[in-house]
């Protein structure tokens, strides 16, 4: 079934498609981040230590949970877009989302029921971005013309990246002001771009009526789930190992998990209707732009984490910021590869409509490469002009990649199968960021695990703490260590406080301990030392990325 008005590709209908559609990605993308900026005031606002043993879990589906709704529901939500209409399922998202927004802002409880409120309504607001992010590309293919879809993409797409960074920068701003304007940002866009799409947008591309995919739907959402979320305990202590990934738990449930996808397949393989087009990698322009757009994203997905944390808790505090002001400015400091993104991502999307893909997307990842290989080589206390270049020469990498890469994707796939072809993108993009949080969180605990408790133990008693002090603190998991770093948060001070001896120290050892220099001290070449190994990681993974787009043959659209 076909529906096609006569104003499809007008200017004014397809303007106004690509301005809604970068509101909601837009929207959608900074609050997938915004919170990891603002989580010691949402803490602090809810009355709960987000770093005590038992509270780290909060902290971890805080910022997890968002990413792995997205990633496991975008591709039904894309397959129901095809057969429902993707502009029904996209206004429909933008409404969720709102209503998720003002929950957020309402929490009505305080400590672990708090904090269960809004990891709840968290995952809510994801099940709205996924709609939104599931359908927007698709509805921009439907309303551009092919010589002008890189270009819209490309704006969308880049926004939507953007929108990771600004969250960061408006999650440091906003928490200053109370943790609850965190979430009353979204409210005013919620609802204003809900009225908006309700009444701008219409369905202009082609409808595949069919049964719901049950069996692939429940295979697939268990599966992914099972392994995202088994990665997110794989980062917490088990049994006295500073990672999980000894745990009964987090070994079976990935064995599960790997056993209900293979499921999956040998579904989709046979169903009349499936909701994920195997046949579509077939298509060589997008089983290449697929496997590039998945392996950059695990290469790119735990770097704003790395870079956060290099920033917070060693860079800033050495130059003498308070560890309470760092999460703000380490936002501030982050706004080159923000700019790098904005300034490629419309110019490649443009030029790869006229030129082809390969050309910039392969370029641009090779460019991410070496943006990878200068942050490896730069010494930990760097000069930041320096570290400022490197973040732009990757921004700029990323914009070539992504704009030019979304648009031969979903150009070369048939119009009936836009929708699902869009969450399938998604999917591989939102499951590599998680997949590389895990991975890479996991590769850097293990790292401070060998050198940060011999170096802590030394630094601790050299200053007058006592030897059991010392070693006791020294013996906690270092992902306490690492996240208080992550949340600009005093390490030392946060880990001696149980013991209460500060008090008892002169204070010349005392201030010496809980300044700006210690700590970050310590931690600076073990830190290091796990830089080398999570960006080499990144490096080969972007190199890998690169050649996969090289290989997508000539441009191809449908």
């Amino acid at each position: 079934m076909t529906a096609t008005l006569p104003d499809t590709k007008t200017d004014r209908y397809k303007w106004i498609a690509l301005s809604n559609t970068t509101l909601g990605m837009l929207m959608a993308t900074i609050d997938g981040s915004i919170v990891i900026i603002s989580l010691p005031a949402i803490f602090r606002g809810i009355g709960l230590d987000p770093l005590a043993p038992g509270n780290i879990g909060y902290l971890l589906w805080m910022i997890m949970g968002y990413l792995l709704v997205s990633a496991v529901l975008v591709v039904a939500l894309g397959r129901l877009g095809d057969m429902f209409g993707r502009v029904r399922m996209y206004n429909l998202g933008f409404l969720i989302f709102a209503i998720a927004s003002v929950a957020l802002s309402f929490d009505p409880f305080r400590a672990g029921a708090g904090a269960m409120w809004l990891i709840g309504w968290r995952i809510v607001q994801a099940f709205g971005g996924a709609m939104l992010t599931a359908n927007s590309a698709a509805i921009l293919t439907d309303a551009f013309p092919a010589r002008q879809r890189g270009m819209a993409l490309g704006i969308n797409q880049i926004t939507a990246l953007a929108g990771q960074f600004l969250g960061l920068l408006l999650g440091g701003v906003l928490a200053t002001i109370d943790w609850r304007a965190v979430f009353w940002v979204s409210v005013p866009v919620g609802v204003v771009g809900t009225i908006w799409s309700y009444r701008s947008l219409r369905e202009t591309g082609e409808r595949q009526r069919a049964s719901v995919d049950w069996l692939g739907n429940v295979t697939f959402a268990a599966g992914t789930l099972l392994i995202l979320a088994s990665m997110t305990y794989g980062i917490q202590p088990y049994g006295g190992h500073p990672t999980g990934w000894t745990s009964p738990r987090v070994l079976g449930g990935i064995g599960l998990g790997v056993l209900l996808l293979v499921a999956f397949v040998v579904v989709e393989s046979r169903i009349a209707h499936p909701m994920f087009r195997l046949g579509l990698f077939k298509i060589r322009a997008f089983a290449a732009g697929n496997l590039a757009a998945l392996l950059v994203a695990i290469a790119r997905g735990g770097m704003q984490f790395m870079l956060i944390i290099w920033l917070q808790g060693i860079w800033l505090p050495l130059h003498g910021y308070k560890f309470e002001d760092t999460p703000l400015w380490a936002g501030i400091f982050m706004l080159p590869l923000t700019a790098g993104f904005l300034i490629a991502g419309p110019i490649s999307g443009y030029l790869s409509d006229r030129f082809g893909a390969r050309l910039f997307s392969t370029t641009g990842l090779l460019l991410v490469a070496a943006g990878f290989l200068g942050l490896l080589l730069i010494p930990i206390d760097f000069p930041y002009p320096l570290f400022a270049a490197l973040l732009v020469l990757s921004g700029l990498g990323q914009g070539m990649f992504s704009a030019p890469n979304t648009s031969a994707i979903m150009s070369s796939v048939p119009a009936d199968q836009r929708g699902v072809a869009s969450g399938m993108r998604a999917t591989f993009q939102n499951a590599g960021t998680s997949l590389s949080i895990g991975v890479f969180f996991s590769l850097m605990v293990v790292g401070l695990a060998r050198a940060l408790p011999q170096t802590l133990t030394s630094g601790l008693t050299a200053q007058g703490v006592p030897h059991d002090v010392a070693a006791s603190v020294a013996a906690l998991p270092p992902v306490s260590t690492l996240f208080a770093a992550f949340l600009g948060s005093n390490p030392v001070a946060h880990l001696l406080e149980p013991y209460g001896v500060l008090a008892s120290l002169p204070p010349a050892n005392a201030t010496t301990l809980t300044g700006h220099e210690f700590f970050p001290t310590l931690i600076a070449q073990p830190f290091h030392d796990g830089l080398v190994v999570v960006f080499g990681a990144a490096t080969l993974m972007t190199l890998l990325a690169a050649a996969a787009s090289a290989s997508r043959g000539k441009h191809v659209r449908h």
